[in-house]
């Protein structure tokens, strides 16, 4: 099957477009400071399971947990009435010239998908990357956020992405097999 990859980035805060509708009162958008390797794997399968996301899945506990505890990770949690309902997974890495921000996951959980939270949640988790710097010691001010999405993901996630700013700086063709679709949240329907 043929995948096509797409790079994107914002070089300034201020390429930043908000989402067309803001967070409904009932929502708000958290930082899970101390997450632990079993909910970061939770929100992954959630949100990653109808999206052929696994490359995590073979890891041992202690190897993610080592991703989660490495500085510059953040993981931000959209809540809805109580209840994950999606996130984004940030990763800083600091340079001499600027810390660069990778998104390294973001969606919402299926049965939040379109009612209009992916552009307010992408938009708080790109400000919040923009200001990663300051909740890092020993990072420079942030000079990139950029993340890359595949047409295996979502069908709104490259168009939420340009339509929070983020412009294309990469294109990619692979050939690749996806993952057997049995390594997702829940076990096939049976007819």
């Amino acid at each position: 099957m043929l995948v096509t990859t797409t790079h994107l980035e914002q070089t300034a805060p201020e390429q930043l477009v908000p989402g067309s509708q803001p967070l409904p009162h009932n929502a708000r958008v958290e930082q899970v400071v101390d997450i632990s390797p079993e909910f970061s794997r939770f929100l992954y399968q959630c949100v990653g399971s109808g999206w052929n996301w696994t490359d995590r899945l073979p890891l041992a506990r202690s190897q993610w947990d080592a991703i989660l505890r490495t500085p510059g990770a953040e993981t931000w949690v959209l809540w809805l009435d109580g209840a994950p309902a999606g996130y984004i997974e940030l990763m800083g890495r600091p340079g001499p010239a600027g810390s660069d921000v990778e998104i390294l996951y973001f969606g919402l959980f299926p049965e939040f998908l379109g009612r209009g939270l992916g552009g307010a949640l992408l938009a708080e988790g790109i400000q919040q990357a923009w200001q990663l710097d300051r909740r890092w010691p020993g990072f420079q001010p942030v000079s990139r956020v950029w993340v890359h999405t595949c047409s295996l993901d979502g069908p709104a996630a490259l168009a939420n992405y340009q339509a929070r700013g983020m412009t294309v700086f990469k294109t990619e063709e692979e050939d690749i097999e996806p993952q057997d679709a049995s390594t997702g949240l829940w076990p096939a329907e049976q007819p």
